[in-house]
């Protein structure tokens, strides 16, 4: 378990692919229980330890996972979360080469728990909610693309979902249309970063998770162009 930020209310980590947040009914140990074992035995604390969950990553993303280590920490947090006071930004490699290479996408996304899947529609349905984000492409080879994302909502599966109808599927992501899968089963999305106020301190905060250690997005990382 990689920490990649921690003080007396925060820590987060920097999630696999593969890992789960929260249990499930794999049965396997989650990211949540991970960080209250390393909590417990760092500061030697006894008893059960308080570890709140600020939000989640589906399980074959990677990136940054925030968790509360006070309850004035997570009640905070929930209520930035909600208000749209927590920026997270997200970087995909996706199929494809998006045109145009910036834009807001924004429609209707409808979860459907029977199969795990969302579907997406510019036109209001049943049971669907309004869902937005805003892309950028930061980088590119011959037929992939590395994007950088906002999300203004957040919806189930929403960014692959999004990417998909505009036929820039995520890399490896068999479920939104993607026709090859990823060696290690992971898809090609990483929680980049999350920028917030400290909910005590008060001060502003950027965590920010590495970029996957593979030759692809090692490849793509070193193809962006920052400007002078």
């Amino acid at each position: 378990m990689k920490v990649i930020y921690e003080d007396n209310h925060i820590i987060a980590v920097a999630k696999q692919p593969g890992e789960i947040v929260q249990g499930d009914k794999t049965g396997d140990e989650p990211l949540v229980e991970k960080v209250r074992a390393y909590i417990k035995d760092k500061y030697d604390k006894p008893g059960n330890v308080f570890c709140g969950l600020v939000h989640r990553l589906d399980r074959p993303v990677g990136g940054v996972v925030l968790f509360a280590k006070t309850s004035k920490a997570l009640s905070r947090l929930n209520d930035m979360l909600r208000n749209g006071e927590i920026k997270k930004t997200y970087w995909a490699i996706t199929r494809n080469i998006p045109e145009p290479p910036q834009a807001r996408i924004e429609g209707y996304i409808r979860s459907v728990e029977k199969n795990n899947k969302s579907y997406f529609s510019k036109e209001h349905k049943k049971d669907s909610k309004f869902a937005a984000l805003s892309y950028k492409l930061i980088g590119k080879g011959k037929t992939a693309s590395l994007l950088e994302i906002n999300l203004e909502t957040g919806r189930k599966h929403q960014i692959r979902v999004m990417l998909s109808s505009i036929g820039c599927p995520v890399m490896g992501d068999l479920k939104y249309g993607d026709r090859r899968s990823n060696p290690d089963g992971s898809i090609s999305l990483l929680a980049r970063s999350v920028d917030f106020i400290h909910p005590v301190s008060k001060l502003p905060v950027h965590i920010q998770a590495p970029v996957p250690d593979t030759p692809l997005w090692q490849a793509l990382a070193g193809s962006i162009v920052t400007p002078d």
